[in-house]
């Protein structure tokens, strides 16, 4: 906000120099046109300045509102204004699919939501860490696979439909998982980034 006060001083302060300098002259051979236009230019600016100085001041009142809200709020409730992340469920299509049809499933998608304390999926900011695992096998051999996904991959990956509404992860298990004979165990970690909470999840899937 400062900037633009100093930029909306700057030009008015130009516009009183080019407007008396015209006014005595050809302005070191310009001709009246010339300053005339430098002036409306000028003046344009000036107004689209204003209007930024103007937005300024009402996002600084807004932000001085929140921060008012915010302080009036016991510490270790302001995280729970926002939202209260209760759980993480992992949806019920998540499962191998065999996505070009050629009898083996080479894509695991799975859906996972995020429950606030009202019941309702949102979309809660994070990272998740997945892990696919045959627990039939020896425990040294068990954890067939395991992804991370961050913050910024995360949030692009939200799926709204009218069957499910979540995040929607995809990975790649070719040559992983091609026999899909016994169950498999989807495991899910999420971490919460506005309340610091890790939540935990598992789901088993089945030929």
């Amino acid at each position: 906000m400062v900037l633009v006060r100093n930029s909306l001083f700057a030009v008015h302060c130009l516009l009183l120099v080019i407007v008396f300098t015209g006014g005595c002259g050809n302005a070191g051979g310009r001709s009246k046109s010339a300053v005339s236009q430098q002036v409306e230019n000028l003046s344009q600016e000036k107004s689209e300045l204003e209007n930024r100085l103007e937005q300024s001041r009402k996002e600084n009142e807004e932000l001085q509102r929140q921060m008012a809200v915010l302080a009036a709020l016991p510490g270790d409730k302001r995280a729970e204004a926002i939202y209260i992340l209760k759980e993480v469920r992992i949806g019920r299509y998540t499962n191998l699919f065999d996505e070009d049809k050629n009898g083996t499933r080479e894509a695991l998608i799975v859906y996972v939501k995020p429950i606030d304390d009202t019941g309702d999926v949102i979309k809660a900011a994070g990272a998740i860490n997945v892990q696919l695992w045959d627990l039939s096998r020896p425990s040294n051999e068990a954890l067939l696979a395991e992804w991370k996904v961050g913050s910024e991959e995360l949030k692009k990956l939200w799926f709204d439909s009218i069957a499910m509404t979540g995040y929607r992860l995809k990975f790649d298990v070719s040559g992983i998982a091609a026999k899909f004979d016994n169950p498999l165990t989807v495991k899910v970690v999420f971490t919460d980034y506005l309340s610091g909470k890790v939540f935990t999840e598992q789901k088993t899937i089945k030929p």
